[in-house]
This record gives C-alpha cells, sequence and structure tokens, in this order.
C-alpha cells in the first residue's frame, strides 16, 4: 500500500511537523517545570540554585541527544525524491516508537504519587528546555529549505 497518498503534503512542509512535534510539548513541559520550582522555591527557596544546576545538566545532555535526531530526520525529511509525501512520514517507525515510548514515560512520571515536586523542578524546566530547542533548530531548517 502507498502511504504517500495519506493526507499528502509538500515534503518540507514535514519539518514544519517536526517544529510542532518537538517545540509544542517543550513548552508545555517547559511551563510545568517552572512551576514546580515556583512551589519548591515557595516552600525551600534555599534549594532553587541546586535545581536550576540539575535544569541546565539536563538541558545540556537532552540538547546532545537531540542533536543527532534533528541531524537524522532534517536529511531524511529533504531526501525524499518525492515532492509530496504522507503527512506522517516526518518520522519513520523507529521515530514514532520512540516518541510513544517518551511521551508514556512523562506521562507516567507525572502520576507517580511519590515523586516529589524537585524531580519535576530540576528535570521538566531541563527536558522543556532542550525540546524547545530542537523545535526551534527544525524551525529553522524549515525556513532553509524554503
Amino acid at each position: 500500500m502507498n502511504t504517500d497518498r495519506i493526507l499528502p503534503v509538500n515534503k518540507v512542509h514535514l519539518l514544519l511537523m517536526q517544529v510542532l512535534c518537538w517545540l509544542g510539548p517543550g513548552i508545555k513541559i517547559l511551563i510545568t517545570g517552572i512551576q514546580a520550582m515556583l512551589q519548591v522555591h515557595a516552600d525551600h527557596p534555599e534549594r532553587v540554585w541546586w535545581l536550576c544546576l540539575i535544569a541546565v545538566a539536563v538541558a545540556i545532555c537532552f540538547s546532545l541527544m537531540f542533536d543527532n535526531f534533528i541531524k537524522r530526520y532534517t536529511a531524511r525529511i529533504l531526501s525524499f525524491p518525492e515532492r509530496k509525501k504522507s503527512l506522517f512520514a516526518f518520522f519513520d517507525l523507529h521515530g514514532y516508537i520512540l516518541i510513544f515510548f517518551m511521551m508514556g514515560l512523562g506521562i507516567s512520571l507525572k502520576y507517580i504519587p511519590c515523586m516529589p515536586a524537585e524531580f519535576f523542578a530540576g528535570f521538566y524546566p531541563g527536558l522543556g528546555t532542550a525540546l524547545s530547542i530542537a523545535g526551534i533548530r527544525y524551525f529553522i531548517s524549515w525556513c532553509k529549505a524554503i
């Protein structure tokens, strides 16, 4: 079955799908992390500096990891020989599995009752920042491609 006929879009616009898939959750996770950090600051203001350092470390680690995804998927999308591809071609099967795993893990963590606010205050701002930077980098790739 030729899946390119399912919601065909210009292949360059698949990069915009990447922007939405990375920047949207990145902003949401960043906001959730900042809210957690404000909650920790209200209860234990002395811990905020450590949480900021953790957030920076998490942002750097995830940005380095996401760098490979950005390069690989941008090159993959731009190398399609067809002018139009299915709207769902912005990820391959491995990418979809990874995204669903990450989303499932993130949702699960949010609903574990014993997770302290300090975890979200340190981890989420870093992860949200890294995801947002990835979305911005996809947007820059889109701008260069059009």
